[in-house]
């Protein structure tokens, strides 16, 4: 798989300020990347620089093998976190006036939005004001222009910012759709759970540098620390736990059942397999939960920004 846009040691200074320091990351054509960091991170300033808002002090972005250059902005959707619709202009008005900034013909932008607008169930939308919307229908109408030229490259920024549960959903459907029509995604967000669901690869930065990146799967299993979460029905929990903490590195576990069981997290050595372990305790205990702890998207950025 190629990928379609790469950065490469970019850098950039705001006065004194470093806001990303020799940051390359690379986006897989067709891929949904998900671009993470705490607050501050350099993640808003690396998007920027992709859109061509501002210059990088150092570095290259190419763009499906060429460099970045003003004519490819007609290549990238991006929608911000900071929304920009005008609010006292008719929804159907400002988004054919968008898509031409995009280079789609008035006759164009109309047919692609009639098919947007009925696909979202929005059509008797068209002659209302933004002001009229709540902050969830003007974000579906900011998505639309996003998508609608069928760019190369999307960018979202926080897009399931404002929405319900169910809009939520049914955005990160066609976000799933659009890369399985063979769009490529760049998404940042906060919202691991959303990372978990929708991202190939991923990159962190923090403080201004990239300290991770790779295939979210690869990634897991570098993270996991081949720890089994279990739970055993015995008589005499007590002296189970005494003969496994001789055995095992062990800690209390904390997973909801209908039972009474002895919960534990138990961490095998090398030696040690998971056939092993659990032929160990079903002839100690009547096993009931028997699961390996893999590290969520959450943990792994919480583990990783710690360490850096």
């Amino acid at each position: 798989m190629k990928d379609l846009l790469i950065a490469d040691s970019v850098s950039k200074k705001f006065g004194n300020f470093t806001a990303l320091n020799n940051v390359s990351i690379a986006v897989p054509e067709g891929s949904i990347f998900g671009l993470l960091g705490p607050n501050g991170a350099g993640k808003t300033t690396l998007i920027r620089i992709i859109n061509q808002i501002t210059m990088p002090d150092t570095g290259t972005v190419t763009l499906d093998g060429e460099l970045l250059k003003p004519h490819h902005i007609k290549d990238i959707g991006y929608l911000p976190e900071e929304r920009g619709l005008y609010k006292s202009m008719k929804v159907g008005e400002q988004a054919v006036y968008l898509a031409q900034l995009k280079g789609l013909s008035h006759t164009e932008a109309k047919k692609r939005l009639k098919y947007w607008f009925d696909r979202l169930e929005i059509g008797d939308w068209w002659n209302k004001k933004i002001q009229e919307l709540s902050k969830g229908m003007a974000q579906k109408i900011q998505f639309i222009v996003t998508v609608l030229h069928e760019p190369k490259l999307l960018i979202f920024d926080e897009p399931f910012s404002g929405f319900d549960p169910i809009n939520a959903n049914l955005i990160k459907d066609e976000i799933l759709r659009l890369r399985e029509e063979g769009a490529t995604v760049i998404f940042s967000t906060h919202r691991m759970e959303s990372v978990e669901e929708l991202c190939d690869n991923i990159a962190l930065l923090n403080l201004a540098n990239k300290i991770l990146d790779g295939k979210l799967m690869d990634i897991k299993r570098e993270y996991k620390s081949n720890t089994y979460e279990v739970g055993l029905n015995t008589g005499n929990k007590e002296e189970l736990k005494k003969q496994l903490e001789q055995k095992f590195e062990i800690s209390k576990a904390n997973f909801r059942t209908v039972g009474d069981e002895l919960k534990l997290n138990i961490k095998l050595n090398g030696s040690d397999s998971p056939n092993q372990l659990l032929s160990y305790l079903t002839n100690k205990a009547e096993v009931s939960h028997f699961v390996e702890l893999i590290p969520s998207a959450n943990d792994i950025f919480i583990q990783a920004v710690k360490k850096n």
